[in-house]
């Protein structure tokens, strides 16, 4: 028998809007639900998470599990809190997103086929391609009401909005592609369920509509709160833009150092959502953390959990040594073996100065690295001082006044990393 999602979404503070029955019917027999994800970029980022991670808890508790990738859908555009359209995707750029986006699913839902509750991944662009448009409005178009339409809190949001554009009819129709997806898979996959963020309530319960004015059956829809961060700022969102899972988007480093930044509420809240750790776990965590709440003892769990699940152990500890860099814990030998972008990551913000190579391979004196050639330091004098000081190190590892740095000091054969004291550090970049 499965076990009880509803509660274990409740719980976890993961639960908005649930349609009556929904955990009646979870709990008479194994079901299918589905998340739609939106195929616009070949990487999740982390608002994508919270309906990963109700997938996952959705099969742990002994269901099956789709992602629907919105390839039909994503040409489209959503309404939902949305001022404008989403750009139109070619075909083989859709197959290619689709194929990272499972990769990247695998690491949360089992998609091993002899299992019975194995998740699968659909494309709505499979069954919706070869649909003509009088097909449409004959077989689904006429069983929904332009009133019911309407109705939808996205679509009323729009058409009052000062959007000087207004909302075009291929928005208008979103719900209705939308609500058919949920029909086709109740019908062709005995799916049940779909479930979403709170802003998707709408467009969900169409395809309940749809399912029991056409399919002549049952449909239930659940959704989880939109998140959001304690500051009222967006979730998900930096200066540098959204937190992808792609390590080539978002470095494990600065992935790591997103979860490690969040605020103490923001910990409590996301310790539940974005991991699996046990109710127990967590309250103890909880509790810990309010007794010594400078140890960051929920930020530190939730880094790692989170780093581990999205990307690897490897990556988790290449990302604490990056983090320890900062702080004097580290040597030459951790510089010289971080990428170039989690140096770049690093040590965003620090100054720069550009040199050229062939100054390096002549060998370029301390005065001149410091003031000179660099501006780093404001004068000669004051850099010859701050190297009689013995305060000025090279890539970690302090150095005398007569030190010349040469190509062997490069860092992945383009940096050098300069620091006075424990705080103050510059970059020279070679061109």
């Amino acid at each position: 028998m499965p076990s009880n999602f509803v509660e274990e979404l409740t719980w976890r503070g993961m639960l908005h809007d649930v349609m009556p029955g929904t955990e009646e019917h979870l709990l008479e027999e194994m079901r299918s639900a589905y998340v739609g994800i939106d195929p616009t970029a070949d990487s999740l980022h982390i608002g994508h998470l919270v309906g990963v991670m109700m997938l996952r808890h959705f099969q742990l508790s002994g269901h099956k599990p789709y992602a629907l990738i919105g390839g039909a859908t994503g040409m489209i555009g959503d309404p939902s809190g949305k001022s404008t359209e989403r750009n139109l995707l070619d075909e083989p750029t859709l197959r290619h997103n689709q194929q990272a986006l499972k990769e990247q699913l695998s690491r949360f839902l089992d998609f091993d086929n002899s299992a019975e509750n194995a998740a699968v991944l659909v494309n709505n662009y499979d069954w919706m391609r070869d649909f003509s448009f009088l097909d449409f409005i004959r077989d689904v178009g006429k069983h929904i009401t332009v009133n019911y339409m309407m109705a939808k809190d996205s679509v009323k949001k729009r058409l009052t909005s000062e959007a000087k554009d207004g909302m075009s009819f291929t928005e208008f129709t979103y719900q209705m592609v939308q609500g058919y997806d949920f029909l086709y898979l109740y019908q062709n996959y005995h799916c049940s369920l779909q479930m979403g963020g709170s802003d998707q309530w709408g467009n969900i319960t169409t395809g309940t509509e749809m399912i029991r004015r056409i399919g002549n059956g049952k449909g239930y829809a659940l959704t989880c709160p939109l998140i959001t961060k304690a500051d009222g700022t967006k979730f998900g969102k930096t200066e540098g833009g959204n937190i992808w899972l792609d390590a080539e988007r978002t470095s494990p480093y600065r992935f790591y150092q997103y979860w490690l930044n969040v605020s103490d509420d923001d910990a409590e809240k996301y310790i539940k959502i974005f991991t699996f750790l046990s109710k127990e776990e967590i309250n103890k965590l909880i509790g810990e953390h309010q007794e010594t709440p400078h140890l960051r003892i929920l930020q530190k769990k939730l880094a790692e959990e989170i780093t581990v699940m999205v990307h690897s152990q490897n990556d988790l500890d290449n990302a604490l040594k990056a983090s320890d860099i900062l702080f004097g814990k580290s040597t030459s030998e951790d510089l010289k073996k971080l990428d170039e972008k989690t140096f770049l990551d690093v040590f965003d913000g620090v100054p720069q100065a550009e040199i050229s190579r062939s100054e390096l391979e002549n060998g370029l004196d301390m005065v001149g690295a410091l003031a000179d050639k660099t501006g780093f330091l404001a004068s000669n004098s004051e850099a010859r001082r701050e190297l009689k000081q013995n305060s000025i190190s090279v890539n970690k590892e302090k150095i005398k006044d007569n030190y010349i740095i040469g190509v062997s000091d490069l860092i992945n054969n383009k940096f050098v990393l300069l620091q006075r004291g424990k705080k103050n550090y510059f970059v020279l970049v070679v061109v």
